[in-house]
């Protein structure tokens, strides 16, 4: 019955009665399975990409309420002031970076993804430079960088976030919160802007490493190039590598 309130509704099937009897026509049937098929897709994804966290798994936060406990500022050199108070992280402009990078070896390095919020205050170019592991390498998400609009992963193969397959330019704008989430499993790196995936990375053969400037901000770090950001509510949780 789904079958055919999909199709009627699609206005893809018509009927007649023919001596009293309820006569069903379809109509273009090769372009109702292709869409019931593209729906069949569409539901399969979403629930493979829905499914690779377990619910069960509780987010965790990865800043403390106030204080750097566990955190340091990263010795750039030039760096400006860093303060986090009521779980939300302020970077005041560096020359040219300021930035906090986590001590310990208690976040993961395989199968976990993060989320946090994030907005450029006041500055022209990136107000997301976070550092993080891939199994044994490290790389980089850039948001923000070359002039204000550059986003991409830092480095892959040697080249930089503008200068691989993952570069891409948008508008961000000042005084805006934007919604940032990273995946890392055992096949790809995944990148969502407000919701949107805008990137996917295959692993593979691919060698990750970041820009000898953050080498400090590893194994996990957070900097930003000569502008004012505030970040909140970042949090990560671990992933089922096997769903």
């Amino acid at each position: 019955m789904r079958f055919i309130n999909l199709l009627s509704s699609s206005g893809l099937i018509g009927s007649l009665r023919t001596g009293g009897r309820l006569i069903i026509r379809l109509a273009f049937v090769g372009s109702a399975c292709l869409i019931l098929v593209s729906h069949g897709e569409s539901i399969a994804q979403e629930t493979k990409e829905t499914s690779k966290a377990d619910p069960k798994v509780q987010w965790k936060k990865v800043l403390p309420e106030s204080g750097l406990e566990g955190w340091e500022k990263t010795n750039f050199g030039g760096e400006g002031p860093v303060e986090i108070k009521d779980g939300v992280l302020a970077f005041m402009p560096g020359e040219p970076m300021t930035g906090v990078n986590k001590l310990g070896k208690d976040f993961p390095t395989e199968n976990f993804e993060m989320q946090w919020s994030a907005q450029r205050i006041d500055g022209s170019d990136f107000f997301v430079g976070i550092t993080f592991p891939v199994g044994k390498e490290h790389c980089s998400l850039i948001v923000g960088g070359w002039g204000g609009g550059l986003v991409g992963i830092s480095s892959i193969d040697g080249n930089d976030a503008s200068e691989n397959e993952t570069a891409s330019y948008r508008n961000f704008k000042n005084g805006q919160w934007y919604e940032f989430k990273v995946r890392v499993d055992a096949k790809n790196i995944t990148v969502w802007i407000d919701k949107e995936q805008i990137l996917e990375v295959p692993r593979g053969e691919r060698k990750f490493s970041v820009r000898a400037e953050v080498m400090r901000s590893r194994p996990l770090g957070y900097c930003v190039f000569q502008s004012k950001v505030a970040v909140k509510d970042w949090v990560y949780r671990s992933i089922d590598a096997t769903r």
